[in-house]
C-alpha cells in the first residue's frame, strides 16, 4: 500500500481502417462471388485438414501464438479455435490447402465472439474474404474462389481485428475437387499440464487443467484409479471422505490412445466441522475489505472498535519481519495509537468476529521486506503466521508483498498455513496492477495455485499510471474503464468472480495517484456485476458473483468522514 506513483506505460496504436469502407468492399466482393458459392458439387470434398480443430492446432499456424483450442464454445465435435488479437497482431490463423487448377471452391466457417474474418489468398485469380462484426452465437461466414490455371495450393485463413475481443472459429470448409492429400492420422496426445485443485467440499474436490492439442477427452485418476472421464478441461471428483487428502492426476485421450498421466497434485476435502483458531465467520457473498493502520501517518488514529460496520474484512497492517527469513511477528504500536493496549486489541478482534466480521493480519505493504523464497522460509512463514493466529485470533492472512513474490514458495507457505488453520482460513491478496497484467506473473500464478483456498484478490487500482485492459487497449487510472477493463483480466484469466475485488484509495490523501470518487467505484461494480453504468469498455458478459471492493484505508476513510464506506459499503452489499 501507499506506493509512489508508477510511470505510465505507453503503447503504439495502430490506425484501424474505416469499417464502413471495409463493409462496402466486402459487400461488393460478396455480390461478385454469389454465383460461385452454389457451384460446389455434391462429389466435392473438404480439402481443409483438421477443419474442426479436433487435433488441436494441427495443420494450422497462428500468428504470435495467438491461437489455442478450447472445449467450449464449440459448433461441432469437441473443440474449436480461439484466437486473441493483441497489440499489432490480428490473430491470423492460416492453412495451405491442396487444390486443383481451374476449379471453384466454396469457403465457409462458423464463427463467434469478436470481429472474425475468413478468406483465401494465392488463388491465382481473385483473392476473397468476408467478415462478421462479432456475434454472441455461432454464425456461418461464406464466400468462394476460383483457382488459376496453374494453382495447386491456396492459403485459407481466419483472423480477428486489432483491439477487439477474441474470436472463435469451427468447422472450416474448403469444398471443391480433391487436390490430393488427406488428414493425418491422429497421434497419441501429450500429457495435460497445469493440473490444479479448485473448489472443495466435505465430499468432493474440483480439478482443472490446460487443454491438450489433439485430445478429444480426458481421464481423471484418484490415487492411480480411474475416477471419471470428461471432454472438458475440468471435473469434480465426488464420493470422498471429509478432511482427507487425495492424490490426483489426469491423462488425455483420442482415437490413437491415451497419454501418460500428468504430474500429481494433492487436494484435501473440507472438514465436517472446523472450529479453526478462533471464531470462524463466513465472508459474505459481496464483501468490503478495509486496511486498518497500526501506525499514525496523519490519518485518523483508530481502535479496531472504531472501524465502521460496513467493513466485512479488516486487514491489520502490518506484520513485521524478523531475523529469521520468512518469519513474521506483530507488534501493536500502542504509543502511536494513543495508548491502545494489546488486551483491548484482542478484545476488539473478538467483538468484531462476534458481529460477523473477519479480522486478518496483512503481510507486506510498501516497505515490507518479508521474503519467502525457499522451503525453509516457506515453513517459517506458515509457522509464524499460525502462531499469530493462535495468539490474536486472526481469521486469516492478507498478502501485500510489493517488493517481489515467489509463486512456488508462497504457494507452499499458504497451503501449509491452510492445513494448520483449517478450512475457515481467510486468504486475501493485494497485488499492484502490474502484478496482475498476465497469468505468467508471480502474483497471478500464486492466486491461481491456491484458487481452492483463496478468498479474494483486491488488486490496487492506483499508483500505477496507464495499463492494458483485457481487450488489449490502454486505459488510464481514475476511470470506470480502468477498473472494469483491468478486472476483466483476472475474471477471464482463471479467478472466480467471487475472488475478484476492486482496490481503491479511500481519499485523495490515501495514495499518490489513482483516487476515484465512490460513485465511480459503484459504477464499475454495476458494470461488472450487472452490465450497467459502463464506460467505453463493456465486458462481454456479467459477473454477478463479483466479491466487492477494498480500500486503503479505514483510517483515511475516517479522515474524510467515512464518505467512502458510507457510499460503497451499502452498494456492495446490495449487489445481486
Amino acid at each position: 500500500m501507499e506506493l509512489s506513483a508508477g510511470s505510465s506505460r505507453h503503447r503504439r496504436s495502430r490506425v484501424r481502417p474505416l469499417l464502413g469502407g471495409t463493409v462496402a468492399v466486402v459487400a461488393a466482393g460478396a455480390l461478385a462471388v454469389t454465383g460461385l458459392v452454389s457451384t460446389a458439387q455434391a462429389a466435392d470434398v473438404n480439402v481443409a485438414k483438421n477443419a474442426g480443430f479436433e487435433s488441436g492446432l494441427g495443420n494450422w499456424t497462428c500468428s504470435g501464438g495467438s491461437g489455442t483450442t478450447v472445449s467450449s464454445p464449440v459448433h461441432g465435435g469437441t473443440s474449436a479455435l480461439k484466437a486473441t488479437p493483441a497489440g499489432q497482431d490480428n490473430a491470423k490463423c492460416t492453412q495451405t490447402v491442396a487444390v486443383k487448377p481451374n476449379s471453384t471452391y466454396a469457403l465457409s466457417s462458423w464463427v463467434q465472439g469478436g470481429y472474425a474474418y475468413i478468406g483465401a489468398s494465392g488463388t491465382g485469380t481473385t483473392d476473397v474474404s468476408t467478415w462478421s462484426p462479432g456475434s454472441s452465437s455461432w454464425t456461418q461466414l461464406k464466400t468462394s474462389f476460383r483457382t488459376g490455371p496453374s494453382t495447386t495450393s491456396v492459403t485459407v485463413y481466419t483472423h480477428g481485428w486489432y483491439g477487439q475481443a477474441a474470436y472463435y472459429a469451427d468447422d472450416v470448409q474448403v469444398s471443391g475437387p480433391d487436390g490430393g492429400g488427406t488428414d493425418p492420422e491422429p497421434t497419441i496426445p501429450g500429457a495435460p499440464a497445469g493440473l490444479t485443485v479448485g473448489a472443495t467440499t466435505t465430499s468432493s474436490i474440483g480439478l482443472s487443467w490446460n487443454a491438450v492439442s489433439g485430445a478429444t477427452g480426458y481421464t481423471v485418476y484418484r490415487g492411480g484409479t480411474k475416477a471419471t472421464t470428461t471432454t472438458a478441461t475440468s471435473a469434480t471428483v465426488t464420493g470422498l471422505a471429509a478432511d482427507t487428502a487425495y492424490q490426483f492426476s489426469v491423462s488425455a485421450t483420442n482415437s490413437a490412445g491415451e497419454s501418460v498421466k500428468s504430474a500429481t497434485v494433492s487436494g484435501r476435502t473440507a472438514k465436517t466441522t472446523d472450529p479453526g483458531p478462533g471464531p470462524v465467520t463466513s465472508v459474505p457473498k459481496h464483501a468490503v475489505t478495509g486496511y486498518w493502520q497500526n501506525f499514525d501517518n496523519g490519518a485518523t488514529v483508530q481502535k479496531l472498535s472504531d472501524v465502521p460496520a460496513n467493513y466485512d474484512i479488516i486487514a491489520v497492517s502490518f506484520a513485521d519481519a524478523t531475523a529469521t527469513p520468512g518469519a513474521v511477528t506483530f507488534n501493536l504500536d500502542s504509543a502511536g495509537l494513543n495508548g491502545y493496549t494489546v488486551a483491548q486489541f484482542k478484545a476488539d478482534i473478538k467483538a468484531k468476529q462476534a458481529a460477523g466480521k473477519n479480522v486478518i493480519i496483512s503481510v507486506g505493504g510498501e516497505k515490507g521486506s518479508v521474503a519467502v523464497n525457499s522451503d525453509a522460509s516457506a515453513n517459517a512463514f506458515a509457522d509464524s503466521l499460525y502462531t499469530l493466529i493462535q495468539e490474536y485470533g486472526f481469521n486469516g492472512v492478507d498478502i501485500d508483498l510489493e517488493n517481489g513474490l515467489n509463486s512456488t514458495y508462497m504457494t507452499k507457505a499458504l497451503r501449509s498455513l491452510s492445513s494448520k488453520a483449517g478450512s475457515g482460513l481467510v486468504i486475501t491478496m493485494a497485488p499492484q496492477t502490474i502484478d496482475m497484467q498476465s497469468t505468467s506473473g508471480e502474483y497471478f500464478k500464486t492466486a491461481l495455485n491456491i484458487k481452492d483456498i483463496l478468498t479474494v484478490v483486491n488488486m490496487q487500482y492506483y499508483n500505477s499510471g496507464s495499463m492494458l485492459g483485457c481487450d488489449g487497449k490502454v486505459y488510464s487510472q481514475g476511470s470506470v474503464d480502468f477498473l472494469t477493463a483491468l478486472a476483466c483480466i483476472q475474471l477471464e484469466g482463471g479467478l472466480a468472480p467471487s475472488q475478484v475485488g476492486l482496490g481503491v484509495p479511500a481519499s485523495t490523501r490515501g495514495a499518490g495517484s489513482g483516487y476515484v470518487a465512490p460513485s465511480v467505484v459503484n459504477a464499475a461494480l454495476d458494470c461488472l456485476a450487472k452490465g450497467t453504468s459502463c464506460g467505453s469498455f463493456k465486458p462481454s458478459r456479467t459477473y454477478p458473483d463479483l466479491r466487492g471492493a477494498m480500500t486503503w484505508s479505514t483510517n483515511w476513510d475516517a479522515t474524510a468522514g467515512n464518505a467512502w464506506s458510507n457510499a460503497v459499503g451499502p452498494h456492495v452489499h446490495g449487489l445481486p
